[in-house]
């Protein structure tokens, strides 16, 4: 069984040198590790971090796979505001991650089928060794929206209103966000080794104490993560934490 650890700094620098630190043990303990990888704001500064690092000859992440967190559906695959995109133009680029080292969601076809052979192929590696994730202001992890029980599988999803509110200024307007997606689902993310949670920002405040503080259930799936199988190290700066805009940055 593991545990939750909650990290408060002072603002987004620390945040990024906190979470790189994160990501770094975990490749020194498992250079091959498989990660899910966030997109969104948050985690941009430990991605920024951890190139720098790369580059410094500091972190090597020459074995390690990265693993598509989730991705709109009628997105063009590699450009634009898809998820993919923003992925690797933000960590599999900067930290060199090759794409035969790269799992993707499936976004043609049979999505079903294809969804659970995601699903198969970490079950049959053991799951993740990492899971790198934001949260989303109705306590989404993924695409996994509320409700979403904790044993949800990959899959596709609607979106919700809050969700398509909120990532309607990466397309433009609102009404040209696609309303549905896929989604690595909590069951494999929840089983991960270690799953480190970025959250920045006075806006993700209330969320942020209710997935920690709250009841446990499908409302906030967030709020999993304070019983999950592995290690949950989530690191959220002083906005976020107290719900107060940092005005020194």
């Amino acid at each position: 069984m593991g545990g939750l650890r909650v990290v408060v700094v002072a603002d987004q620098r620390e945040l990024a040198l906190e979470g790189a630190d994160v990501v770094c043990d975990v490749l020194a303990r498992t250079p091959d590790a498989w990660a899910a990888v966030a997109t969104g704001r948050s985690p941009l500064g430990v991605y920024a971090e951890l190139a720098d690092r790369r580059r410094s000859g500091a972190l090597d992440t020459g074995a390690m796979t990265a693993v598509q967190l989730d991705e709109y559906l009628g997105a063009a695959p590699d450009g634009g505001p898809s998820l993919f995109g923003w992925m690797r133009r933000s960590f599999l680029e900067p930290l060199g991650v090759t794409d035969d080292r790269v799992v993707r969601l499936p976004l043609g076809g049979d999505l079903a089928s294809g969804c659970a052979a995601v699903d198969r192929a970490l079950d049959a590696r053991g799951g993740l060794d990492l899971a790198i994730l934001g949260l989303g202001r109705n306590g989404h992890l993924g695409f996994n929206e509320p409700p979403a029980d904790r044993d949800a599988p990959t899959r596709v999803v609607r979106l919700s209103s809050t969700t398509l509110g909120d990532n309607a200024r990466y397309w433009g307007d609102g009404d040209r966000v696609p309303a549905s997606a896929v989604t690595m689902g909590l069951r494999p993310l929840l089983r991960a080794r270690t799953v480190l949670l970025v959250v920045s920002g006075a806006a993700k405040h209330a969320i942020l104490r209710r997935a920690l503080e709250g009841p446990v259930g499908p409302d906030v799936p967030a709020s999993f993560l304070q019983d999950g199988a592995g290690d949950a190290i989530v690191i959220a700066d002083r906005s976020a934490w107290e719900g107060e805009e940092d005005t020194d940055s």
